[in-house]
Formats: structure tokens, C-alpha cells, sequence
């Protein structure tokens, strides 16, 4: 029986364990985005989100409380000033799990876990989203001419001359 056994072991001993995680921790925030095993990276989402929200309050505490698991001057430098800069306004999250695959050599399942918030191809689409509103399929036809109408009348206005300006339309019925 496995009762409150949750911790992923990825078959290695806690000294192991502890110490790949905290590279692989160290490695995704320095480079924000990681290929790694699809079982590593699930495991690396529980350790290293908990590491990131410490990271909002930059108080020396927290700054020790992380180093004790990263054990790196660069990473805690770097996860202190850009990355919990841009992950303020987030509740939580931080990271995404993409499936790639499988690995040709030993058929391992293979994943890309990044910082949400570092996604630049996401980023542009969910604003654009957000923007844009919420889509209808309701009188679209008769918007997009009325809006084609105003455009040519602008469009048509902007390249008269002015002495076509002073002359009077013709009115066509």
C-alpha cells in the first residue's frame, strides 16, 4: 500500500533527488524554459513553484530560505529580480508542462516545462484575446459593410485634390 505517498522518487535516493532538482530549478530559471523527461518535469513543477512564490517578497529570509535549496548566487539573483518582477501580479501557476514525444534513444517520454510568464508566443495570442472581446456571429455581415462604406468615403476623401474639394458632388440615386 502507498497511503500518503506522494512524493515522485524518479528511482533515485533523497540525496540524488534533492540535488537534481535543484539543478534542474537552477537551470529553468536561468534559461526559462527546459527539455527534460515528462516525469523530471512534473516533479520539477511541485519543487520549484513554491521556490518562486517565496521569490515575490524579496526579504533576506526568503532569499536564505532559497538559496537552501538552490545553492546558487546567479539563479537566487535571478529569480529574485526578473522573474519575480514579471510573475507579481500572478497567483500562482508559474509554470507550464508541454508534451514533445518520445526520445528516439530510450523511448522516454519527453516534455518542455517553462516559465509561463517568459512565453512570448503565448503572451502576444492571450492579449490579443483579451482585446478583441467576445466574438458574435450576429449582424457581422452588416457591420463589416457599413464599416467597408466608411472606409472607402475616408479613403476617397483623403486623395481628392483640393480644387475637387471646392466643386459640388454629383448626387447619384
Amino acid at each position: 500500500m502507498r497511503h500518503g505517498d506522494k512524493i515522485k522518487n524518479l528511482s533515485r535516493t533523497a540525496s540524488h533527488r534533492r540535488a537534481l532538482l535543484s539543478n534542474l530549478a537552477c537551470q529553468l530559471i536561468e534559461h526559462k524554459s527546459i527539455v527534460t523527461t515528462l516525469a523530471k518535469a512534473k516533479a520539477l513543477r511541485v519543487y520549484v513553484e513554491p521556490l518562486i512564490t517565496k521569490a515575490k517578497e524579496n526579504t533576506t529570509h526568503q532569499r536564505r530560505v532559497v538559496f537552501s535549496y538552490l545553492q546558487d548566487k546567479e539563479a537566487i539573483n535571478e529569480l529574485f529580480s526578473t522573474v519575480a518582477e514579471k510573475v507579481a501580479g500572478r497567483p500562482g501557476g508559474y509554470t507550464r508542462v508541454i508534451k514533445l514525444g518520445t526520445r528516439i534513444g530510450d523511448n522516454a517520454e519527453t516534455a518542455m516545462i517553462e516559465l509561463v510568464d517568459f512565453n512570448e508566443i503565448y503572451g502576444k495570442g492571450k492579449g490579443e484575446a483579451k482585446e478583441a472581446g467576445k466574438r458574435t456571429r450576429r449582424g457581422g455581415s452588416r457591420k463589416k459593410a457599413a464599416g467597408a462604406k466608411e472606409e472607402a468615403e475616408t479613403t476617397e476623401a483623403a486623395t481628392e485634390t483640393p480644387a475637387e474639394k471646392t466643386k459640388p458632388k454629383k448626387e447619384t440615386e
